[in-house]
């Protein structure tokens, strides 16, 4: 623009620029018009570069302090330094004669300093973080306007002394500042430096050299803006974040941030921490932004406003408005303890500090004039305007400036919004521009001009029209960019032509227009000055009363406008200046007000209000009048009444019980979640938590330091039941052993937790829960503590003890944050991953309730439901007479902090209401209704029950000193007024117990029956049912609970300035209530509409009576109780509370109603009935355990709304009492004597309940009502375009900050978890919160990985999930600790005979080879898993028919088998799932060695049983390899070693263990470390070929035989035959191996052992005789070590001659008297040691899939070896659910046959077409002769005098049939069956030593019946011949069978017949 003047504009005139520059600036649609005077002034050349400058990029790179300011554009002239003189110092820092300039080496040395100089740093270019302190004549240097400096330089080195420099070249050099370019004292010397408190010389405010630093102000992303500390954050000096570098660098400090001597005791580099109401909170800002300013030192108290000065009038060769400001921002450092906002008012400043250069910070603008603040501003305006920096410079401010307060929070949102392209250049959109400065102060003042006169402006809501406006100018970019489709935005107010700044102030001014004065703009020609100097006039003279904000626009500046907008509304400059107090500074601001007496002129003026002169006075002659009675309005108030006695004749109020103590659903679902998150978190392959090496659960919970809430959680511990479930305690428990668990954390925490520490270190295998309840109170970082360590030792507290290494490290601590604001703890740095988080779950999903309960919880979302159905009094309410009174008095009293002034009113109208309920009527008008209300029904309550029981009133007053001075105004009123015995007022405060009056500690002890002498309340539930005002002080509520009584919650005195989220929600939650869930319905529908009209009281007799009757009947069946169905209407909630509000606030009023009785049925019947407690408030008759008192029943006529519960109806919850008072009870008491007393004499036919009037069953109805502050109620109600109420967009909290303003809002369909990945997204914590450190940004390995989040609304039950979660973490863990062991007495123990004694003592160590080949072998199955299997017969035993009878009814079978839970002792074998240190080496997952690597090895041998070579293939790990013996060279393995008979080594096991299994490569018990007790040994895994690679990966250190392929689908038959065979074949080899080193074959070790992979523990049972000739002994059994088993019986005498050795099978029952013999010559399973010498002949079949081991065994004994069974030793099994012979499934060929297949099918006739099975043969002819072989043998059906003979093997025919068990071989030893006569024969697989002679020995039953099995069809014909079956048996085709196989399969034939 203006380019057709290039080159003559000096000589045009001034109109024709003018004219020309309107013109352009009219046109123009994309440059925005040059300022006239840079137009008149600039030469053509520079104008041009000043143009291509404008242009330049915005993230252009720069010098880092901007130094380049005054550089030209042109490269400079090349500077040479002149050599410095030869032996000087030349080093960076340091004066030539070699002494250290630092700033900081020497900032706390002594410096002498001439008068009339002035210390000032310089900086060098080579030290570019460093300061040189200087000394300089100030005569050479600017004032404060940047002019006036003397041309030269006269200076000091302060390091040498040297004196009389006079040329800055030479000065320079003698520093060395070793410069390339000319030395000049403009662009060297950078600040001023002052002492700061301490009295240590710091970096203070720029030079202002004349305006030539300032090089423009698009630094958007650089700005500080907000806060950088949280709201508890400390001052001082801020090196203790050294890491943060400022980028670069313009803090803007306001106007007040800073503070010149001692006031200025806070850092103040920051905006408005504790949030703003302007903005709710701090503002949003980008992650780089968060860096700014932290490390800056600290800042003088300068008072200078914006760092941006505009051009200058002449410009410097290269300036351009784009170019950033090097302002740098400092801070002021101070012994405060908390990080003060900019804006912080200014109250304190001195002025003293504004003289001199040390309090000039900015330089003055183009004008050079400050701007004056008038003297008397806040005495005419009545409040401090709110001055906002806007775009570009902002001027001096002088005079006055305790009357204004100054905040960069708009600059900052202004700033950040030109950021949100860069959001989306990311996915390439970078031809978005952002939004102009034009168009954001346009859009600000519509903003303004909308707002309501009683509204605050909040930043989020420009921040969201930002967003919506450039979202809505992008939306083709956006849609083409986003992912996701945008959002719908409302339409966009923003111009279709971007606004030009000609066009700005005329816009402006057109949009203000319409507001009525609302909005004023002010628009300068020539600098902000001027605008602000007119707005000051305008407010001096009144003419801006009607005004609350003024717009101040200069747009002279060239491309570039100015703009402010100052508050001077007096109600938002009065919030707003507030709002920059931190709650430290609110709270001195108080104290100040009240120790210097400010307040005395309220108290003045109260006094001026009443009519009848000073309310002490009134009070006085009120006193004197009625001393020695009480009033008479309480005299006459209370009616006669029957009231129920007790036995001691005591009134009893039957309203009043305590509920049983419980667990809710919902809670044990939470416990139940946290459990499984515990569970998820040891189950991942992280390895960062080992249940199974925890055996006992301990814990400490960390709680805030409260007096209150640490009582009330040492009750819930003691009275939980969770020490003694832990372990922890044995009965009873005290209240000394409930409080070593929970840690208030005050200056003693330390200690406790230290030990706490010691404790877990101590005991690794306890696992420690630290739960730290209220999580979100303390966040500070430990870093701020060591800054502030002197001043507050609880600063930091929770970080230094919860985030300690020592927790971090601990492999057994559990850290569990419990919060109902989890917020702060979900940011990008949180040290929780999502995935560890619990949310408290949703009570109904889709209108079903996931979890019932009979009562729904009331918190904050259901106090603004209630709010939005119309009804006329709802719950949430704002008190307007109170706010308009404070507003007034904040008009007339400036000075006054509004806390104090409500706070006065406050108690001012409860003394009020106090005197009027009392007796003095004309002071009802000097108090609002609500307040009259809750007096009223406060004083009246205690009357309407027989024992006096009353409602409490909470008064929160988060300021403590007014706390105290509410308590003792109300105090002496109710002392005057004699009703000290009428209710108590008690000050609650978090650092002191509770104090409650003789009188009422007396009642209370009457109440909960308390005997004990001694007995104080000590929590607040401890007050139930106590007529009370609890004043609860403290600036946080720290998790108190309230009682049920709780009928009002004033929240009138909150902060309403502090709106976060948390500090609101935390407010709002004391309030939170359960309600029933279930209501009585009412009898019809015909008084619905009255639901909502609280005027329409009256009603027929009738109707009472029929509505009284109704409920009656509905209360008292639960089929008619219905859910309460929020949805539809909400009025029910608070139908009653506004019934009872508007009856007392008419009466009070004059007004009359027409009836004194109460509501029709329609609405009593819809009020809540009685909830009960929750575990963590409102129960607290609980905690003295009353018992509950029943009285009679009665119900008063005029009480309609009753509502009688059936006793069934206590459960367990927060706030029920069985009897309900009538929702109207109140009324009666509104109206006081007269309306009460109107009651009629109840008739004969009606029952009396006159208790029912007690007041507390009232509150128990309902949640209480609440009372908010205007500003906080408004940001309840008002939603934003999300559906939400605004307070839920606020920034959640103090302690940490938005990471954009330009976020998506949350949404109303969020789930918790949505919720908690927003914040995660969109927060980053505050360089003082504790996680700031954490910078591994959502990083999986930032994450704590034992660190888990519990979040739920407060009140709702937190204590008593994780108590239960406690609970039940411990029952897991011993239950992690505990198997299901099998616990069966032995069977068919009654078939024994006598035998004769063989041993003489039971204590015998072991067998003797001569007596125990005398004893009788034993053929009955004792092992109780053989219960279903059929009977062997022998000549011992006489089995009578019925004896044995039917084992089991079919229906039996499949009932599970009896268990035992058993505790794992420490030599248990274990599955996959034990990783305990000891054994990491041994499973292979030790962390210092890398997984186990294995070889494959193959090992043939030739088997003449299969009459083929067999290959067995073994997986070798190398750490196993010495158990083997490799051929040298080629490493083929040739043998397994094994030892020798005559080894006595006690270091190992000589028996290898062979375990085979299938299916259980998770639950097989493979690690036998510690079974061996760590013994070496060897053991091998038998697994079949398809398991391999499963077994392998679960088992990598274990040695694995794998079976070949063709036995996939073998039984464990097959293993135990190719265990054995293999292992002789390895004796033989190792025989060979070893005879060459000159060992005897004969003494290589024979045994092995077959283990089953169920075997858990081995006991040993300790045998103590009396006496040598009895044998009487004791019995007990204890568990030891597989090793101590193994080495006793290896080391037997004569052990070789033994060919199977075992043990019994553990059972409970066992006694000694059972066991006949230590030794037993019988069956062995499950465990064996067998010889594979002895039993070289005797194989194992294997086909067999069952009872293989019986049949072996059989075979054993028949071959004449011995079997040995060891009674003292046992064996325990574990139950397995999977795998095993489990794994084997029956199922048909045909895929899609759905039909079961039973037993019956397994068989079928020959080349029939029945349905094949996928199935091995001997599998279904195993399971069929099980269950059905009577169909084969039906003679021997019970018949076990006549068993059926079984040749060669042993098959399981069924519980109901014998068999007998004789061997073909020769030599062989059998049954003597000389006169034995058999009912059927079973021939299987018979081979040669079976023949036709052999069979005619035997005796058989006419008709007794024959079973041939066979391979083939063939076989089986031959068979009958060769044994010449047809001369006996007769045949006939159709007796021919065979299992339901295909032919492929190879199925077995059956042939049966009939003896003839």
């Amino acid at each position: 623009m203006g380019n057709s003047y290039a080159g003559q504009l000096k000589s045009t005139r001034f109109e024709e620029v003018l004219h020309n520059s309107i013109e352009a600036s009219l046109r123009s649609n994309t440059l925005v018009p040059r300022p006239i005077f840079s137009q008149l002034y600039l030469e053509a050349e520079q104008q041009l570069s000043s143009l291509e400058g404008s242009s330049r990029a915005d993230n252009e790179e720069e010098e880092e302090d901007g130094e380049g300011g005054l550089e030209p554009s042109s490269p400079p002239n090349a500077y040479q330094l002149p050599p410095p003189p030869e032996g000087c110092c030349t080093t960076d820092g340091f004066c030539q004669a070699g002494k250290d300039l630092r700033l900081v080496s020497i900032s706390n040395e002594p410096i002498e300093v001439p008068a009339g100089f002035l210390l000032v740093g310089a900086k060098s270019p080579s030290l570019p973080d460093h300061l040189l302190v200087c000394a300089v004549d100030k005569r050479f240097l600017p004032d404060d306007n940047g002019h006036n400096a003397l041309l030269g330089f006269s200076g000091n080195c302060v390091g040498c002394g040297k004196k009389g420099f006079c040329y800055f070249t030479e000065f320079s050099n003698h520093i060395n500042l070793k410069l390339t370019t000319q030395p000049k004292k403009q662009k060297h010397l950078k600040y001023y430096l002052v002492r700061n408190a301490q009295g240590a010389l710091t970096k203070g405010p720029l030079i202002c050299w004349k305006g030539s630093e300032f090089r423009g102000r698009q630094n958007s992303t650089n700005t500080c803006s907000s806060s950088l500390f949280p709201p508890l954050e400390s001052s001082g000096s801020l090196a203790a974040f050294p890491a943060e570098p400022v980028p670069g660098t313009n803090p803007s400090v306001p106007v007040g941030a800073q503070q010149a001597g001692p006031a200025s005791d806070h850092p103040s580099v920051t905006t408005a921490t504790g949030p703003a109401v302007f903005n709710g909170k701090d503002s949003p800002k980008h992650p780089q932004l968060v860096k700014s300013s932290l490390s800056a030192l600290p800042r003088p108290s300068a008072l200078g406003i914006l760092p941006n000065s505009g051009p200058p009038k002449k410009r410097h060769k290269g300036w351009s408005p784009e170019s950033k400001s090097t302002t740098d921002g400092g801070f002021i450092q101070g012994g405060g303890n908390r990080a003060k906002h900019e804006g912080t008012s200014i109250p304190c400043v001195p002025q003293a500090g504004l003289v001199g250069p040390a309090s000039v910070t900015f330089p003055v603008v183009a004008s050079g004039e400050p701007v004056s603040v008038p003297d008397n501003l806040l005495k005419i305006c009545k409040a401090k305007p709110v001055i906002f920096k806007g775009h570009g410079n902002f001027p001096y401010l002088c005079g006055n400036l305790n009357d204004v307060v100054v905040s960069p929070l708009l600059y900052t949102c202004y700033q950040n919004s030109q950021s949100l392209a860069r959001a989306y250049e990311q996915h390439g959109a970078s031809t978005m521009q952002p939004i102009s400065e034009e168009t954001q102060l346009l859009l600000t003042v519509y903003y303004l001009v909308q707002l309501a006169a009683d509204q605050v402006p909040l930043m989020e809501d420009l921040e969201q029209i930002f967003l919506r406006s450039w979202r809505e100018s992008h939306l083709t970019e956006i849609r083409q960019y986003q992912q996701a489709p945008p959002q719908p935005f409302p339409p966009a107010t923003s111009t279709a032509a971007p606004v030009t700044s000609a066009q700005l102030p005329w816009l402006a001014g057109l949009a203000a227009s319409s507001c009525n004065d609302s909005v004023h703009v002010i628009e300068c020609a020539y600098s902000l000055a001027e605008g602000l100097s007119e707005m000051f006039r305008l407010l001096i003279e009144g003419k801006l009363s009607k005004t609350n904000y003024v717009v101040i626009i200069c747009a002279c500046r060239n491309a570039a406008i100015d703009s402010c907008i100052a508050v001077t509304g007096k109600y938002q400059a009065r919030i707003l200046s507030e709002s920059l107090l931190s709650p430290a500074e609110y709270q001195r601001e108080v104290h100040y007000e009240l120790v210097t007496g400010k307040v005395d002129s309220l108290g003045a003026f109260f006094s001026s209000l009443c009519p009848e002169g000073d309310i002490d006075i009134l009070l006085d002659k009120f006193h004197q009048e009625n001393q020695g009675h009480v009033s008479s309005s309480f005299t006459t108030s209370s009616t006669k009444k029957t009231a129920v006695l007790d036995a001691s004749g005591v009134p009893v109020c039957t309203s009043y019980h305590q509920e049983p103590r419980g667990i809710r659903p919902f809670q044990l679902a939470v416990a139940q979640k946290l459990l499984s998150h515990v569970c998820s978190i040891a189950d991942s392959s992280t390895q960062n938590l080992d249940l199974g090496s925890f055996e006992k659960v301990d814990f400490l919970i960390c709680i805030p330091p409260s007096e209150v809430t640490y009582q009330q959680t040492v009750f819930h511990v003691w009275h939980s039941g969770v020490l003694l479930e832990l372990g922890l305690e044995k009965e009873p428990v005290t209240k000394q052993r409930a409080e070593q668990h929970v840690l208030k954390l005050d200056s003693e925490a330390q200690a406790r937790f230290k030990a706490f520490l010691q404790n877990s270190f101590q005991n690794p295998h306890t696992l420690f829960v630290l739960i730290h309840d209220h999580a979100h109170w303390d966040l500070v970082s430990s870093a701020v503590h060591n800054i502030y360590s002197q001043s507050d030792p609880s600063v930091g507290l929770v970080d230094r003890l919860l985030n300690c290494r020592e927790v971090k490290e601990a492999p057994n601590i559990v850290t569990l944050h419990v919060t109902s604001f989890p917020y702060a703890l979900q940011t990008q740095h949180t040290l929780i991953s999502p995935y560890n988080e619990i949310h408290w779950p949703i009570s109904y999903s889709n209108g079903v309730d996931l979890y019932h309960e009979n009562k729904k919880y009331f918190g904050l979302s259901e106090f603004i439901d209630s709010t939005l159905s119309g009804h006329s009094l709802p719950l949430l309410r704002y008190d307007s007479s109170f706010e308009a009174m404070v507003t007034a008095l904040g008009k007339r009293f400036p000075r006054l902090h509004s806390a104090v002034i409500r706070t006065f009113v406050l108690v001012q109208h409860y003394a009020a209401a106090m005197m009027a309920v009392s007796g003095l009527p004309q002071m009802k008008n000097h108090t609002s209704v609500e307040t009259l209300e809750i007096t009223q029904n406060l004083l009246n309550s205690p009357k309407q029950c027989p024992c006096g029981h009353g409602l409490m009133v909470l008064l929160r007053v988060p300021c403590s000193p007014l706390a105290a001075v509410a308590y003792e105004r109300l105090a002496h009123v109710r002392a005057r007024l004699a009703l000290e015995e009428h209710f108590e007022i008690i000050l609650g405060h978090p650092s002191s117990g509770i104090t409650v009056g003789k009188h009422f500690v007396k009642q209370l002890k009457m109440w909960q029956k308390i005997e004990d002498a001694e007995w104080r309340p000590q929590t607040y539930l401890e007050l139930e049912g106590l007529p009370c005002i609890l004043i609860f002080s403290g600036m946080d509520p720290h998790g108190e609970s309230l009682p049920r009584s709780l009928r009002y919650c004033d929240l009138r005195l909150i902060n309403s300035s502090c709106l976060v989220r948390t500090a609101l929600e935390q407010e709002l939650g004391l309030a939170a209530y359960f309600v029933s869930n279930d209501i009585p319905l009412e009898k019809g529908p015909k008084n619905e509409a009255l639901e909502s009209d609280g005027e329409k009281l009256s009603s027929t007799d009738e109707d009472e009576e029929a509505g009284t009757e109704g409920c009656f009947e509905a209360g008292s069946t639960s089929e008619q109780r219905g859910p309460v169905k929020r949805e539809r209407s909400h009025s029910h909630d608070s139908a009653s509370s506004s019934l009872s509000s508007k009856a007392s606030g008419s009466v009070l009023y004059g007004e009359s109603l027409a009836q004194p009785s109460g509501p029709p049925q329609g609405e009593l019947a819809r009020s809540p009935p009685p909830c009960g407690p929750a575990e963590e408030g409102r129960a607290p008759g609980e905690i003295q355990r009353l018992r509950v008192s029943q009285g009679p029943t009665v119900i008063s006529r005029h009480s309609p709304g009753l509502v009688p519960q059936p006793d069934s109806s206590l459960r367990t919850g927060r706030r029920s009492l069985q009897v309900p008072a009538a929702p109207s009870s109140q009324l009666s008491s509104s109206s006081s004597s007269g309306s009460s007393s109107t009651c009629a004499v109840p008739t004969a036919n009606v029952l009396v309940f006159q208790a029912s009037q007690c007041s507390m069953a009232k509150a128990c109805r309902q949640p209480p009502i609440v009372f908010l502050p205007k500003l906080v109620y408004d940001m309840l109600l008002s939603t934003d375009s999300s559906g939400l109420p605004k307070s839920a967009s606020l920034l959640p909290s103090p302690s940490v900050m938005w990471t954009s303003s330009f976020r998506p809002l949350l949404s109303k369909m969020m789930t918790s978890t949505e919720q908690s990945l927003y914040y995660r997204q969109w927060t980053v914590p505050r360089p003082s919160h504790m996680d700031y450190g954490n910078r591994a940004e959502g990083r999986v390995d930032s994450f704590h990985p034992r660190r888990l989040l519990l979040s739920g609304p407060p009140q709702i039950g937190k204590t008593g999930a994780y108590l239960q979660f406690l609970s039940i973490l411990s029952r897991m863990l011993i239950r992690l600790t505990e198997v299901d062991v099998y616990d069966e007495e032995e069977i068919n123990t009654s078939f024994q005979e006598e035998l004769d004694r063989h041993y003489l003592q039971l204590n015998d160590p072991w067998p003797d080879l001569e007596l125990f080949q005398k004893m009788p072998f034993d053929y009955i199955i004792h092992d109780p898993k053989y219960e279903d299997a059929s009977l062997i017969c022998s000549h011992h035993q006489s089995i009578k028919s019925e004896d044995r009878g039917m084992a089991r009814k079919a229906e039996d079978l499949y009932v599970r088998r009896q268990t035992a839970r058993m505790r794992l002792s420490k030599y248990a074998a274990y599955n996959t799932y034990h990783h305990c240190e000891q054994c990491q080496q041994y499973m292979g997952f030790h962390p210092h060695y890398q997984l186990s690597e294995s070889t494959l090895h193959v090992f043939a041998f030739s088997c003449s049983m299969l009459g083929e070579e067999i290959q067995l293939h073994f997986i070798i790990p190398k750490s196993k390899e010495y158990h083997f013996v490799f051929s040298q060279p080629g490493g083929q393995l040739e043998s397994m070693r094994l030892p020798l008979v005559t080894d006595k080594s006690h270091e190992h096991i000589k028996s290898p263990t062979f375990t085979p299994t299938t299916g259980r490569h998770e639950h097989g018990l493979f690690n036998l470390y510690h079974a061996m007790d760590g013994a070496n040994h060897l053991h091998v895994l038998v697994v079949k070929e398809y398991e391999m690679a499963i077994y392998k990966k679960y088992w990598p250190n274990h040695i694995m035989l794998v079976l070949p392929s063709v036995f996939n689908s073998a039984g464990v038959g097959a293993a135990h035959f190719l265990i054995k065979e293999l292992c002789y074949h390895n004796l033989e080899l190792e025989r060979n191996r070893q005879e060459e080193l000159g060992v005897k074959p004969q003494d290589i070790w024979p045994f092995i052992v077959i283990s089953d992979d169920s075997c858990v523990m081995w006991n040993v049972a300790d045998v103590d005789c009396a006496g040598e000739r009895s044998r009487e002994f004791s019995w007990s059994e204890r568990n030891v070590s597989l090793k101590h088993i193994m080495q006793h019986i290896e080391a037997s005498p004569n052990i070789t001659h033994y060919a199977l050795i075992g043990m019994r099978k553990w059972a409970s029952k066992t006694r000694g008297c059972e066991v006949q013999e230590p030794f037993s010559r019988c069956h062995v399973h499950d465990f064996i040691i067998l010889n594979v010498d002895l039993t070289q002949n005797v194989q194992y079949n294997q086909n067999r899939f069952t009872c293989d081991d019986v049949d072996f065994n059989l075979r054993v004994h028949s071959a004449g070896l011995l079997l040995c069974r060891f009674n003292r030793f046992s064996v325990m099994k574990k139950q397995i659910a999977v795998g095993g012979h489990r794994s084997f499934h029956i199922t048909s060929k045909v895929s899609d046959s759905s039909v079961a297949i039973v037993p019956s099918q397994y068989i079928c006739a020959p080349d029939s077409k029945h349905t094949f099975l996928a199935a091995p043969a001997q599998l279904l002819l195993e399971k069929f002769l099980q269950y059905h072989s009577h169909r084969f043998f039906p003679l021997s059906l019970r018949n076990h005098s006549h068993p059926v003979l079984s040749v060669d093997c042993y098959l399981n025919l069924g519980p109901q049939i014998s068999v007998c068990y004789v061997s073909s071989r020769p030599h062989s030893l059998n049954v003597n069956c000389s006169d034995m006569v058999f009912s059927g024969l079973l021939l299987y697989l018979c081979d040669s030593f079976v023949g036709a002679g052999f069979l005619k020995k035997f005796h058989f039953l006419k008709g007794a019946t024959l079973c041939v099995i066979c391979q083939d069809r063939n076989s089986l014909r031959q068979t009958v011949v060769r044994l010449e079956l047809e001369d006996e048996w007769q045949f006939r085709l159709r007796d021919e069978f065979q299992t339901a196989n295909a032919k492929e399969d190879r199925p077995l034939f059956f042939l049966t017949a009939r003896h003839i």
